[in-house]
């Protein structure tokens, strides 16, 4: 199993340069990627563009670009473009958001959401492999060919309930997830995931798992700080669903906290149940956690 880190935007004057910094210290470690949420800070994929292309070596994702604002072509275009100035190294990860966001935020209807992303995917998935597109949806329209450098970028889907992972198996290269626990991992999404790939004759999806983690011995504590930092979550539906499947009341119960061996445990218990990639978003106790995290790599 990959070990990544979720990247925190610098709050000093200088943000771009702050994770610029912090990408270095990453791939300098020896970690195995970089991811940077898109929420209502810096734009994900113009600032992995900035920081990433002066910084050699270490992938770079976007867990999750949301899709509802930006048409496939317009993503497609700019995500090609980020690919090209770091040199083959991008993951674009991308999912629906939340009702509460696309609703209430931008004003656009949130109405059958599968069918959204799958004509999405249909437009982007080509459109990133410099592929003409002729495709006329329901919701979406796309005639063109982008001759925009930096094709052939991989694609991965916020996928969690069993059309979107059955979708992220047959078109994409895999999942990103957030709050799923191993035993959701292990019963729901990887082999929905893998049964979907294996039947489109894919190769083996990617499932990249992210939680919060802290390297501690005073584990009530930090996980009362998670349900804090991270009370949210247990609040949108999306997530709320993966929490209840893994029988969590609140987001601190899944996030991954205990001493070194019993981090190392849980780290193995969700490379067992499929996970092939651990993006690790550090919360507290970072110098510690930290220094786990370098044992493993």
């Amino acid at each position: 199993m990959r070990i990544g880190l979720l990247l925190n935007e610098s709050q000093d004057p200088d943000p771009l340069g702050g994770l610029r910094d912090k990408l270095a210290k990453a791939a300098d470690e020896g970690f195995a990627s970089a991811w940077l949420s898109h929420i209502f800070g810096l734009d994900a994929l113009t600032t992995l563009a900035v920081a990433g292309s002066q910084v050699p070596g270490i992938e770079l994702g976007t867990a999750v670009v949301p899709t509802f604002p930006r048409h496939p072509l317009a993503l497609a275009q700019q995500a090609m473009t980020v690919n090209a100035a770091v040199r083959g190294r991008l993951s674009l990860g991308i999912g629906l958001s939340h009702q509460v966001v696309i609703e209430n935020m931008f004003g656009y209807s949130f109405e059958r959401p599968g069918r959204h992303m799958k004509e999405y995917l249909e437009i982007l998935m080509p459109a990133t492999r410099g592929e003409q597109v002729d495709y006329d949806g329901e919701t979406l329209k796309a005639h063109a060919r982008l001759t925009t450098p930096g094709a052939g970028l991989r694609v991965l889907i916020a996928a969690l309930g069993p059309r979107m992972l059955k979708l992220a198996g047959t078109v994409a290269d895999g999942t990103v997830l957030w709050m799923t626990g191993p035993k959701t991992v292990a019963e729901h999404v990887a082999p929905t995931i893998t049964a979907a790939a294996s039947e489109a004759g894919r190769p083996a999806p990617r499932v990249v798992c992210s939680l919060p983690i802290s390297v501690t011995d005073d584990v009530e504590a930090t996980r009362a700080r998670a349900n804090e930092i991270f009370a949210i979550y247990g609040q949108l539906p999306s997530y709320r669903a993966m929490l209840d499947r893994e029988g969590a009341a609140a987001p601190g119960d899944v996030a991954i906290v205990g001493d070194e061996d019993s981090v190392r445990a849980q780290l193995d218990g969700l490379a067992k149940a499929g996970v092939t990639e651990f993006v690790a978003s550090e919360f507290a106790h970072r110098e510690r956690t930290r220094a786990f995290l370098k044992t493993l790599l």
